[in-house]
């Protein structure tokens, strides 16, 4: 076809127009129907996360059609979430599980079933790398990894995905956080957690993206609030359903309360879980799933959404301090429907026992019930004796 010199002008101007849109790169799309995304976006002056997150019900509603066509029908249908806190099976040389890890979640893998199945990966998956404690010097320097081989034990117990945000992935610097990757990896075991980083997994067409978010290095920082909330908006206007783990607050047997404020560990910021939680729902986040403090902390609804402050240890092979709210775990099951509204959930509770197993069993509910009331008040989850989670 011969364009008219008026034409091909028009045509070469409209290309020279600045777009500002969202550009996303998949980094990877394996059988699991997970697919890891980095977000890398030209801010529009006038855009914010109060804004993207009040336009992802328009978006959820109309689909993402061209102006004047009808929407696509929406994915129907129930999402089971299953979330664990801080997983460590033990650290090289000496402190290994017997049979090679092979039987290490057993006693609790059917415990783990659900559409997305999360946990905390606490260390790293090497056997190379430079040890952060090389260079410290004090009794607090822990530094965890275990073979990379394990990957496929933690693929077998039913994880779907991991988080990684947290202050032991750069345990053994960059070479251990190369092979920590490879090896998820390698068994098409998805992670999220490094900066910019959303991970959508896809259950029956709908998208349920996941971000994690720690006070440390390379993760996304939980202490900028207002970037995590632009990030959890981009993450709502991308999916259906929006996970948010973050691994925030002081560390200890007693710290399982959630202290108003920045909470301080060792002279480190460790976030204001609070205040943290309940802006990135604000920008659009269906559920926060905490862990951090290795002990259990409480729950509450805010604009009807759930918040598991912290799941606690869930393992913690001869590396982690055990004994009383130490050893004291669970499993949270939630389901949620594809627009994000909460429909259930439930506490299984767990525990550690010597050397660092998990097992079914233990007085999770009895102390997350507690605390809950404690904390939050009117807010609070209610949780009855079987483990049921009922809005207030």
């Amino acid at each position: 076809m011969i364009r008219s010199v008026e034409q091909r002008r028009r045509q070469w101007r409209e290309r020279q127009k600045p777009v500002r849109r969202r550009r996303l790169f998949a980094l990877g799309l394996g059988g699991t129907g997970v697919a890891v995304i980095a977000a890398l976006v030209f801010r529009a002056g006038a855009e914010d996360a109060a804004s993207l997150g009040a336009a992802r019900t328009t978006l959820r509603t109309t689909g993402t059609t061209r102006p004047g066509a009808p929407a696509p029908p929406r994915p129907a249908g129930d999402v089971r979430i299953a979330a664990v806190g801080d997983i460590v099976m033990g650290s090289l040389p000496d402190d290994l599980p017997p049979d090679d890890g092979a039987s290490f979640f057993d006693p609790v893998q059917d415990l783990l079933a659900g559409d997305v199945v999360l946990g905390n990966l606490e260390g790293t998956l090497t056997n190379g790398g430079s040890s952060k404690c090389d260079h410290i010097d004090g009794p607090n320097c822990f530094a965890f990894h275990a073979p990379p081989s394990y990957g496929r034990w933690l693929k077998k117990a039913g994880f779907t995905l991991l988080n990684t945000a947290n202050n032991h992935i750069d345990d053994f610097g960059a070479e251990g956080r190369h092979d920590t990757f490879a090896a998820l990896r390698s068994v098409n075991l998805p992670f999220t957690g490094r900066l910019g980083q959303i991970t959508v997994q896809r259950v029956r067409g709908l998208r349920v993206a996941v971000l994690g978010f720690a006070p440390d290095r390379g993760a996304n920082d939980l202490t900028d609030i207002p970037e995590a909330q632009r990030l959890t908006a981009r993450a709502a206007a991308m999916a259906d359903i929006v996970i948010v783990t973050m691994h925030a607050g002081a560390e200890g047997s007693d710290r399982t309360h959630v202290e108003p404020g920045t909470e301080y560990f060792l002279g480190e910021d460790r976030g204001d879980s609070y205040r943290f939680s309940r802006a990135v729902i604000d920008a659009g986040a269906d559920l926060v799933v905490g862990s951090g403090p290795h002990v259990m902390r409480g729950m509450e609804f805010y604009k009807g959404r759930l918040i598991a402050y912290s799941l606690g240890n869930f393992s913690g092979y001869k590396v982690l301090g055990l004994g009383g709210t130490l050893s004291t775990s669970g499993v949270l099951h939630v389901t949620l429907r594809a627009d994000g509204t909460y429909v259930s959930g439930r506490l299984r509770p767990t525990r550690i026992v010597e050397p660092g197993t998990p097992e079914p069993g233990g007085e999770a509910i009895d102390l997350v019930s507690s605390v809950s009331d404690e904390d939050f008040g009117r807010h609070a989850a209610h949780i009855s004796p079987d483990g049921t989670i009922q809005r207030p």
